[in-house]
């Protein structure tokens, strides 16, 4: 795939936003239909039980901590085959592919032990005993799944780099479809199979990530024969490869300390109460949901940074970032309007009225959700400006501010409000707020006063 020579005007405002919706939307589809397996894992096992609800949420967090670090090598092929395509260098894109999944498979092989041992670490940071052993029963099977989720992340990469975003969303309807009907079958034992319950949402998992990954490989096979991109699998490309894990590893640590932070505060909310734990679940999913339309945007952000850096074409580059942060900002203040007005609805849409435990959750989480509408704005804005950077290759001195951010400022302030200040679950929210805004305006800074000025640039 081709692009031809920038065009002679710029790009007007109204362009850039059919362009990015053209891109943009089946790839916010995509990620929001990956978030609606989580979020039906998470209903179906709330309206089981409370105690189900909070091994989920701990052994989510937990697999996701692990899986998302990994992800950084399939985040790092989304730059590269983008400025690639944007150069129309199809080869360098199929390199970068062939390597991304050899990074991909090879941190699988050394995460696996995490997941088959997860209990007693979950214990040793303090778990309740009997959530630890509900979570690590979840880990045990579904952590076989970082294989075919990693695949699934470097694929997903090499075709959203080449504006091939449609499969991508299609693959992901199919495989929520898929996850549902397993989970209703499963967990509450419908249609004559066993009542399986948390190994029951597990399995389905399992199987949901292994038949999106084989949805992928059957695409690019069949629909894209000729650029090859299983060609010479097992063979190594040692110069791709180190240039993919140098900027990958960056996005892997930027990755794992924003998604450290909200799994310390999951581990946090563990030292109060299982309750307070089921609540936290239920909010951080729901502004899970709204962050998923920033991802996808941040995604856009990269691929359109990553063409116009192949075609050498600032002005393109600067209008166009200027229109996803708008984008995003307008996102981000209807999201802060659902979770004020209409909180409880929301929250209801996660757990059974006649769960005993109904009435207290359902306090708790109107609580976290005041905080959650707080933090769309700052979590919106470090999503779109990472991605920018990424879009630049520029991933060391963010991976540094979002260390100091997450885990110099929103970790600690989150145990000091929730625990020594006595603020409880709010608290540690509030933590998150605190690191998500250190993040955001070191990002908003490295971008439009430094990276985009730099002389290097093309």
């Amino acid at each position: 795939m081709t692009h031809a020579a920038p065009p002679s005007q710029p790009m007007s405002v109204t362009g850039h936003v059919r362009a990015i919706a053209i891109l943009g939307l089946p790839l916010i589809g995509g990620h929001v239909a990956q978030m609606a397996i989580g979020l039906t894992d998470t209903a179906m096992l709330g309206w089981y039980s409370a105690s189900a609800l909070a091994a989920i949420t701990l052994a989510s967090s937990f697999f996701h901590v692990i899986f998302l670090f990994g992800s950084g090598f399939a985040f790092a092929v989304l730059p590269v085959v983008a400025k690639a395509i944007g150069s129309g260098d199809t080869r360098m894109a199929r390199r970068a592919n062939r390597m991304g999944l050899w990074l991909s498979m090879a941190y699988g092989a050394v995460a696996m032990p995490a997941f088959l041992f997860s209990e007693p670490l979950l214990l040793r940071l303090g778990q309740d005993a009997e959530v630890a052993a509900n979570a690590g029963s979840y880990l045990r099977i579904m952590g076989w799944g970082i294989f075919p989720a990693l695949a699934v992340m470097v694929l997903k990469s090499t075709l959203a780099a080449q504006e091939r975003a449609k499969i991508v969303l299609i693959m992901t309807l199919l495989a929520a479809v898929l996850n549902a009907v397993i989970n209703y079958v499963l967990i509450f034992g419908n249609l004559g199979f066993p009542e399986m319950g948390l190994a029951g949402a597990a399995i389905a998992s399992l199987a949901t990530v292994t038949a999106s990954a084989l949805i992928l490989i059957a695409y690019c096979n069949r629909i894209l024969p000729e650029q090859e991109l299983f060609r010479n699998l097992l063979r190594p490309d040692w110069d791709a490869f180190v240039r993919l894990f140098r900027l990958g590893i960056p996005i892997a640590f930027t990755t794992l300390a924003e998604v450290s932070l909200f799994s310390a505060s999951a581990l946090m909310m563990g030292w109060t109460t299982p309750i307070t734990l089921a609540a936290h679940g239920i909010a951080l999913n729901l502004g899970a949901v709204a962050f998923m339309v920033h991802l996808g945007l941040s995604n856009v952000a990269t691929i359109r940074v990553g063409n116009a850096i192949g075609r050498q074409d600032l002005p393109h580059l600067l209008r166009g970032a200027w229109v996803i942060c708008t984008l995003s900002l307008i996102v981000a203040l209807l999201s802060v309007a659902m979770f004020l007005l209409m909180p409880q609805w929301l929250i209801s849409l996660f757990i059974s009225a006649d769960d005993p435990d109904y009435a207290l959750i359902l306090k708790i989480g109107v609580q976290l959700l005041v905080v959650a509408a707080i933090f769309q704005l700052m979590d919106g804005l470090q999503a779109i400006h990472l991605g920018l950077l990424r879009g630049l290759q520029d991933t060391n001195v963010p991976m540094i501010m979002a260390v100091i951010g997450y885990w110099g400022v929103g970790i600690p302030c989150s145990y000091l409000l929730g625990f020594v200040f006595g603020y409880g679950g709010v608290g540690i929210w509030l933590g998150l707020v605190a690191g998500l805004s250190v993040v955001a305006a070191g990002l908003i800074w490295r971008f439009w006063r430094f990276s985009i000025q730099r002389d290097d640039l093309f």
